[in-house]
């Protein structure tokens, strides 16, 4: 390899300092020269972008906090916030206080009981409880949107008889599907220390949601009793079978599954467990 002489080094490394020295004295002597027309720039520029800005038709977004100037903007502060809670808890106001909770347990039973783990998926599942549940509850719904939506978007009636409107509806559902079971009523008002109701009236919410929960559970599982006890007939004479021939190894779930979906696609079981579920809800 051909050297290079340390003089040539030399004069590059010179050569390439030149320009930073000179950048440098440009920048001392004309600093103040600089700034002004940077600033001079800087502001043209910023008039341009501000009749730019003017002349789009974009809405400006602003968020105003203030101390409130009376009590009618307290109150209605509260209720926004009231409103944002409902509307966060609306979920589970769905799934504890309608027919979704009996439906959703129901479903999931069958799909244990066929020893079917993923299929079908969850999303089809819930997407098929919910459907179930507004063909079931849609006569509620629409009582509750002529007594309580409609007139309150009307400005016929404020928050509180609208509150009112739509609570008595679902209080009337869960009523009736408690039937004459009283015993989860009655134990969350002794829990409460409240005194004997005479009428429905007499139940408070908070009371009744509870106790219409477990009333649904309750009901849930004993069909998913009647819905296992086919099931584990097969399960039973498939694992007994395969120990009499002596296959050990050999997972009875995996010999039994398939004759459990061959049953319940004869009896065309889903479509015997919708008419069912439809018709247990009074």
């Amino acid at each position: 390899m051909r050297k290079i002489p340390a003089a040539l080094l030399i004069a590059a490394l010179l050569l390439s300092l030149l320009p930073l020295g000179a950048f440098a004295q440009a920048a001392a002597g004309g600093g103040a020269g600089g700034a002004a027309s940077a600033g001079a720039a800087a502001g043209a520029a910023a008039g341009a972008a501000g009749a730019g800005v003017g002349s789009l038709p974009i809405p400006f977004v602003g968020l105003n906090v203030r101390p409130a100037s009376g009590n009618r903007e307290v109150v209605l502060s509260v209720q926004i916030l009231l409103l944002l809670t409902v509307l966060a808890i609306a979920p589970s106001i769905l799934i504890l206080t309608t027919a979704f909770l009996r439906i959703a347990i129901v479903f999931d039973f069958i799909r244990r009981a066929l020893s079917l783990n993923t299929a079908p998926p969850n999303q089809v599942m819930m997407g098929l409880a919910l459907f179930l549940t507004m063909f079931i509850m849609w006569p509620t719904f629409t009582q509750i949107y002529n007594d309580s939506l409609k007139p309150f978007g009307d400005g016929k009636i404020g928050v509180q008889e609208m509150f009112t409107g739509a609570e008595k509806p679902l209080r009337t559902f869960m009523f009736n599907q408690m039937g004459n079971d009283a015993d989860s009523i009655r134990l969350f008002m002794s829990m409460r220390g409240l005194p004997k109701p005479n009428t429905r009236a007499d139940v408070p919410t908070f009371v009744l949601i509870p106790a219409f929960v477990i009333h649904e559970m309750t009901v849930a599982f004993k069909i998913g009793i009647l819905l296992f006890i086919p099931f584990i007939i097969i399960d039973m004479v498939v694992a007994s079978t395969l120990m009499s021939m002596g296959m050990i190894m050999l997972p009875p779930v995996m010999i039994s599954t398939p004759f459990k979906l061959i049953l319940f696609v004869l009896v065309n079981g889903w479509g015997m467990l919708t008419e069912q579920i439809v018709r247990s809800f009074k």
